[in-house]
C-alpha cells in the first residue's frame, strides 16, 4: 500500500527574533500580474517620450556647439558655448531680427483673422437656417482635403498679374502671403467651430432677441465669449502651421528682409558647401520659443476647445 501524501505545508521563514512567520506570495508573480495590467503602458511612455525628446535635446546640443556641423554633436552636450547665437544676430545679409519679426506679424495676423472669419462663418451656418446650408458645409469641408501646395503655381501666377495692378498685394509682400494663407483658413477651422457654436444653448440667443439684441450684438456680447476654448484653439494651430509654412512663403517673399523664420533660416543650409547647422539649430530653437509660450499660455482651453465640439454637431 502507498503511503498517504502529506498536505504540503506553507514555508516558513526565521525572523531576526527567533519566531517563525510564513512568507507572502511570490513578488515575481505580483510584479507579472502588475505588468500585465499597466505595467506594459509605463514601458511604451518611456520609450515614445525618449523617441519624442532625443531629436530636441540633439538640436539643442547642435545649436551649443559651434563647431558648425552635426557630426561634431553626436557626443550630446560635450561643448557648450554661444557662438552659434552671437553668429545668428551678427550676420547682415541674413537679418535673423527683422526674419523674427516678419514671423511674429504674419502669423499674428493670419491667426487673429482666420479665428475671426472662422467664427463668423460658424456662427451663421449654426445659428441661421438658409438655402444651401448643408451644402456650404460640405463644399467648405471637401475644399479642406486640397491643400494649398498644390496651387503654388496658381498662386505665383496670380500674385504677379497682381503686382502690376497692386504692388502692395502682389509677390514680394507680407501682405499678399497674408491674403494667400487667409484664402485656405475657412475649411476645418469653419466646420471645427460649428461644432463647438452647437453646443451652446440657443435659448440665450431667444432671451437676447427679445430683449431686442441684433445677430450681432449676440454673436459679440454673448456667443464669443462662451467659446473662448475654440477659438484659442484654432489661433493656436494657425499660428503653429505659418510659423512652420516654407513652401508657400518661398514662392510669394523674395526680398530677404520681408522673409519669415522658415524661408530665412533654409539659407543656413541650402547650399551644399557652405551648411552651417549650428546656427540653423540656433534659429530653430529660438524659433520655438513663442510657438511654446503660445502653447503653454493656451494650454488649458486646448482639450476643451477640441473635445466639446465632437459631443454635438
Amino acid at each position: 500500500m502507498s503511503k498517504p501524501q502529506l498536505a504540503t505545508a506553507p514555508s516558513a521563514s526565521t525572523t531576526a527574533g527567533g519566531t517563525m512567520r510564513a512568507e507572502t506570495p511570490s513578488g515575481r508573480r505580483r510584479f507579472t500580474t502588475w505588468f500585465k495590467d499597466k505595467g506594459w503602458r509605463h514601458v511604451v511612455g518611456v520609450v515614445f517620450t525618449i523617441f519624442a525628446v532625443f531629436p530636441l535635446l540633439y538640436v539643442l546640443s547642435a545649436a551649443l556647439d559651434s563647431s558648425g556641423t552635426l557630426v561634431g554633436s553626436n557626443a550630446l552636450f560635450s561643448k557648450i558655448d554661444p557662438g552659434n547665437f552671437v553668429a545668428l544676430f551678427n550676420d547682415p545679409s541674413r537679418p535673423f531680427g527683422r526674419w523674427f519679426v516678419n514671423t511674429m506679424v504674419v502669423g499674428g495676423i493670419t491667426s487673429a483673422a482666420t479665428v475671426f472669419l472662422g467664427a463668423m462663418a460658424a456662427y451663421a451656418f449654426s445659428r441661421m437656417r438658409f438655402r444651401g446650408r448643408r451644402v456650404g458645409l460640405l463644399t467648405l469641408l471637401l475644399l479642406q482635403m486640397f491643400p494649398q501646395l498644390l496651387a503654388v503655381v496658381a498662386i505665383f501666377l496670380l500674385l504677379s498679374g497682381i503686382s502690376e495692378v497692386i504692388p502692395a498685394l502682389g509677390l514680394g509682400s507680407q501682405l499678399g502671403l497674408i491674403m494667400v494663407y487667409l484664402g485656405g483658413a475657412l475649411g476645418v477651422n469653419t466646420y471645427l467651430m460649428y461644432g463647438f457654436f452647437n453646443t451652446v444653448p440657443q435659448s440665450l440667443d431667444e432671451a437676447a432677441r427679445i430683449d431686442g439684441a441684433s445677430h450681432v450684438q449676440i454673436f459679440f456680447g454673448i456667443v464669443l465669449r462662451l467659446v473662448t476654448p475654440i477659438l484659442a484653439v484654432v489661433g493656436l494651430l494657425a499660428f503653429i502651421g505659418i510659423s512652420s509654412e516654407f513652401v508657400i512663403a518661398s514662392v510669394v517673399l523674395t526680398d530677404p528682409d520681408s522673409q519669415t523664420l522658415a524661408v530665412g533660416l533654409y539659407s543656413y543650409v541650402a547650399q551644399q558647401r557652405s551648411e552651417n547647422w549650428g546656427v540653423f539649430a540656433a534659429g530653430a530653437v529660438l524659433a520655438a520659443i513663442p510657438v511654446m509660450a503660445l502653447f503653454l499660455f493656451l494650454q488649458k482651453y486646448i482639450v476643451s476647445g477640441l473635445t466639446a465640439g465632437s459631443v454635438k454637431g
